[in-house]
């Protein structure tokens, strides 16, 4: 199955990009500005071990500072060239300098959820609202151990209610799909169970060739019709050419006219290792995903960049949560609510 591009791919090509250009620290460095100005529009998680903080929003300018994976940073402004194309590099001012958004994502604070005391039998799914929590697995012989970190617009599917590491009954059991031998336990209230409602496919009885996804990765651009008529016109990150994908699959999109094949609201990609690393190559709860290719390309929902526009995985389409959630529900074949996985002759997707 082609995969998105590893945190580890990321900081490589980074080091590629970025390595000719002459960069001198300034440490100490603290941008003017006036108290209004200063109040935080929202928040970021950094997605890679460490990232740079620019003194201006251009990555020629002089490097601040660092920040680290997980690290929580406000944001003051967000910062692109109106005049621009479509796909120009996002910046957000942040109090220390300027910081690129291709290595973060959009999050929340602590948002946190009611427990439900009863899971459906069938299992639902959960939405993580927090900007990360850490998952449990009850070893026999260990005990508790740490295992994944779960990210904020992560889903999963939740399959019971029970005691955790610290003894309370407040606890939600994940079922890993990859995997029906493995499950682990993450705090019930960093959890948002996803209402059926939410997921009502979209058009169901539009006829299946009424429905088209035409993908340019020239434009890294996506656009959806019905019955002729534009229903989504989005950025995307489709693969780069040349980086060498997962069991010798070309890590470029292929080009040329697919159908949905298999739909999955959840999908743990990776390379299927149970560990607490959080530098592993383990993405559980890849959310909303839509393969149209044999060889396992998908469109799905992305939480660990925010570089749409450029290419950045290794095969996939990737799409901001919002986008590959609407697009898993108007694609053909419809699903119902407890689907874990939903195969079909489905719409047509057309890549140039």
């Amino acid at each position: 199955m082609k995969q998105p591009l590893s945190r580890r791919d990321f900081l490589k090509l980074s080091a590629l990009s970025l390595g000719t250009l002459a960069f001198r620290p300034f440490p100490g460095f603290a941008p003017e500005r006036d108290h209004a100005a200063s109040r935080p529009v929202g928040l970021v998680r950094i997605t890679v071990a460490d990232t740079d903080v620019f003194i201006e929003p251009d990555a020629k300018s002089d490097i601040v500072r660092k920040y680290n994976r997980d690290q929580l940073v406000p944001i003051l402004e967000e910062i692109r060239d109106p005049e621009a194309m479509v796909n120009a590099p996002l910046w957000y001012r942040v109090r220390d300098g300027f910081l690129f958004s291709m290595y973060t994502q959009r999050v929340e604070g602590r948002r946190l959820n009611p427990i439900e005391p009863w899971i459906h039998e069938e299992g639902t799914l959960g939405e993580i609202t927090i900007p990360f929590t850490r998952a449990y697995l009850n070893n026999p012989l260990y005990g508790w151990q740490p295992v994944y970190r779960l990210y904020y617009e992560s889903v999963h599917w939740i399959t019971g209610v029970d005691e955790g590491p610290d003894g309370r009954p407040s606890w939600y059991q994940i079922s890993d799909e990859s995997d029906d031998n493995l499950k682990y336990y993450v705090p019930g209230n960093h959890v948002r169970l996803i209402p059926a409602k939410e997921l009502t496919p979209i058009s169901p009885d539009v006829p299946l060739e009424q429905k088209k996804v035409v993908v340019s990765l020239k434009d890294q651009l996506l656009t959806a019709y019905e019955a002729g008529e534009e229903v989504l016109h989005t950025l995307i990150s489709s693969g780069i050419p040349g980086i060498g994908g997962p069991n010798g699959i070309p890590s470029a999109t292929p080009t040329g006219r697919f159908n949905i094949r298999v739909k999955m609201p959840s999908k743990h990609m990776g390379d299927g290792r149970v560990t607490d690393d959080i530098e592993a190559y383990e993405l559980p709860g890849v959310p909303w995903v839509s393969f149209f290719t044999e060889t396992g390309v998908a469109f799905h929902g992305t939480y660990w960049h925010h570089n749409y526009g450029r290419r950045m995985s290794h095969g996939c389409i990737n799409m901001t949560t919002a986008e590959a959630k609407w697009l898993y529900r108007w694609l053909s074949p419809a699903t119902e609510f407890f689907e874990w996985e939903k195969r079909g002759y489905g719409s047509q997707v057309i890549v140039t």
